[in-house]
């Protein structure tokens, strides 16, 4: 054999052990745990159980037994920050994964792919300029809404609310998903309730004119996921893209915004089902404890 012969086989092999273990890392559901300080002094610790991006369809139980296994944690707060769907038929398979969930309060906001189905998409899109999305078939958003509405928790779609949660009160506001041009921050711009234990923006893409809006009128903290925390990433590195505004090395975890506000961005338990790999970037749910503000 010829040394570029053994050269071509090496790097086929190489390919083929690098898709295998991005398979089996797809897999790998990991709890991330974070402090966050943004509460005022003297405050009680709240505990804010993030998910995001399940992608969810009807056959993946281990995904689904996961995510109902996550209630073990009774946080004080849940909030779900989209793209839960990946098939049409999914909605009934959710809402039993969030069945023992649905005992705390919660929110959530839609993400892309809750309104339309992933397609099959040559992953070198990615690496191009950001183009406008294309559609698959619509899938049941509407219907998903309503039944996590029914069981308890707060749709917040271009909506503000203060809920209770731990011993204090959570001012909370959201958009709709700014990933297909819907986020109308207009509709629930104005200064976060200041009467609140604390002040949580909630939206699917992490897309820094939101975050600046949110952080203009005082939100503490903001939820976000969509990137995937990139999905594929360099080792101990950053993401190599976030299909969004925001730059590779904040894809995913805490990151400060400005001298107040925090925001959050849960890597996601799930991936367009066509794609179903993930490297250097386990699936992962996040548990963020507020604590108060040093000083």
């Amino acid at each position: 054999m010829s040394g570029l012969a053994r050269i071509a086989g090496g790097v086929v092999a190489a390919g083929a052990a690098t898709f295998g273990y991005s398979l089996w890392e797809a897999k790998q559901y990991t709890l991330r745990r974070f402090d966050v300080p943004v509460l005022p002094p003297g405050a009680e610790p709240l505990r804010v159980l993030h998910v995001s991006d399940l992608h969810i369809v009807a056959a993946q139980r281990d995904k689904l037994a996961w995510i109902a296994d996550l209630a073990r944690l009774e946080p004080d707060l849940v909030v779900n920050t989209g793209d839960t769907l990946s098939a049409a038929d999914a909605v009934p398979t959710v809402l039993r994964a969030f069945e023992p969930l649905f005992a705390f309060p919660g929110c959530f906001v839609p993400g892309n792919n809750d309104y339309f189905a992933p397609q099959r998409k040559n992953p070198v899109r990615y690496l191009l300029p950001q183009r406008p999305p294309r559609f698959g078939p619509p899938l049941r958003w509407p219907d998903l809404a309503a039944a996590m509405t029914a069981a308890g928790w707060t749709d917040l779609t271009h909506a503000r609310v203060v809920l209770p949660a731990g011993s204090g009160k959570v001012a909370l506001a959201g958009t709709d998903d700014p990933h297909l041009f819907r986020a109308r921050y207009a509709q629930i711009a104005g200064p976060a309730d200041p009467d609140a234990t604390v002040r949580i923006g909630v939206t699917h893409s992490p897309e820094p004119y939101l975050l600046r809006a949110f952080a203009r009128d005082r939100y503490d903290l903001v939820l976000a996921g969509h990137t995937h925390g990139g999905q594929v990433r360099v080792p101990f590195g950053p993401a190599i893209v976030t299909n969004c505004g925001i730059d590779v090395r904040r894809a995913r975890w805490l990151h400060q915004w400005d001298e107040r506000m925090y925001f959050h961005i849960c890597a996601g338990l799930g991936a367009n089902p066509y794609l179903p790999i993930r490297f250097a970037c386990r699936p992962e749910a996040s548990l963020l404890t507020l604590v108060p503000r040093a000083g």
